[in-house]
């Protein structure tokens, strides 16, 4: 197996289980020292913030076979030879954050990756979200981004060499049910680009990445549809395919994104899916106009011209089980 990662180190943030275990068992696979991490010890079988769902026998069983923190991926990468330090704390904590980036250095002596995937979310109506809620979704995704990369750039800049990757998701979109997750991820996404710039000067890439893979969120999911009458079945014949299989086949990506063979590679966000899908998402651009050539517009204008010309041809996207 190659060893692009041989002696680097890195933080991979939320990789007690899911996508964020499966990144860092490859990069120590790979060659990395990882400080594994997740808030604190243990885990639940509920992914979303404030829910307390009924799981059936078949939910709850394939949810215990998934569940797991810092110390449970990090026994795992030492006992297959590799090397990994569990590290219990919420990276949207500004000195949490610092003590981590500090941990890698302490004990490896550098600080070369961060994967950015730790994330709070909550699925629901915008109408019925709290502050609390929303404060727990962006924090946790946009403010630890920021956090991470705030400690660990500097050292990366006196070394010349660093690789930050973030974790985002289609939900910057605007998916139905998932305002403040969205509203984080769009904001990591715009976070990395301009992020990259900053610092392309001193060997540092900053990309952002999609992951779309079965986690705990999907068992979550099927759960709550199942309760709102919808069977797994119908769940599964409109979910996309990446979502029926978990993470490992993705992952390497993103190891290849943070060894020293993409050093050209910054700035953009990429589609990453366990089906093996890899793509790159556009940037955002302007795709209808209409202008006023004289004067201040008209109300009268508006209403004929907006419908008429600048949406004529674009269709509102709607999601098809909607959670309420």
């Amino acid at each position: 197996m190659s060893r692009i990662l041989e002696g680097k180190a890195a933080v991979v943030t939320g990789s007690g289980q899911g996508i964020g275990r499966d990144i860092a068992i490859c990069m120590a696979d790979l060659g990395a020292r990882v400080i594994t991490n997740n808030r604190k010890p243990g885990s639940s079988l509920d992914a979303f913030e404030k829910t307390s769902l009924q799981f059936n026998d078949e939910e709850r069983e394939a949810l215990q076979k998934v569940k797991g923190d810092a110390q449970t991926t990090a026994d795992e990468i030492n006992r297959s030879g590799g090397e990994a330090i569990p590290f219990y704390g919420d990276v949207s904590d500004f000195k949490t954050a610092e003590k981590m980036v500090q941990t890698a250095v302490d004990h490896f002596g550098r600080i070369d990756i961060i994967v950015n995937n730790a994330s709070s979310n909550w699925v629901g109506n915008i109408m019925k979200m709290d502050e609390e809620l929303w404060d727990t979704s962006v924090a946790s995704k946009l403010k630890g981004a920021f956090n991470l990369m705030h400690h660990a750039l500097p050292y990366m800049k006196e070394q010349g060499f660093g690789r930050i990757l973030n974790s985002s998701s289609d939900a910057f979109l605007g998916l139905e049910g998932y305002a403040a997750y969205g509203a984080a991820n769009a904001g990591l996404v715009a976070l990395s680009k301009a992020a990259a710039k900053d610092v392309a000067a001193h060997g540092i890439t900053v990309n952002a990445y999609t992951p779309l893979a079965k986690t705990r969120a999907w068992y979550n999911a099927v759960a709550t549809y199942r309760l709102q009458g919808v069977s797994k079945e119908q769940v599964e014949a409109v979910a996309p395919e990446a979502m029926k299989e978990t993470a490992e086949g993705m992952v390497p990506f993103l190891a290849y994104l943070a060894s020293d063979s993409a050093d050209s590679i910054s700035g953009y966000l990429f589609k990453l899916a366990a089906n093996g899908e890899i793509g790159v998402w556009s940037d955002s651009e302007i795709i209808s106009e209409i202008k006023q050539e004289e004067g201040v517009w008209t109300i009268g204008e508006l209403e004929k011209r907006v419908p008429g010309e600048l949406l004529k041809h674009l269709k509102e996207s709607g999601s098809k089980l909607p959670l309420k």
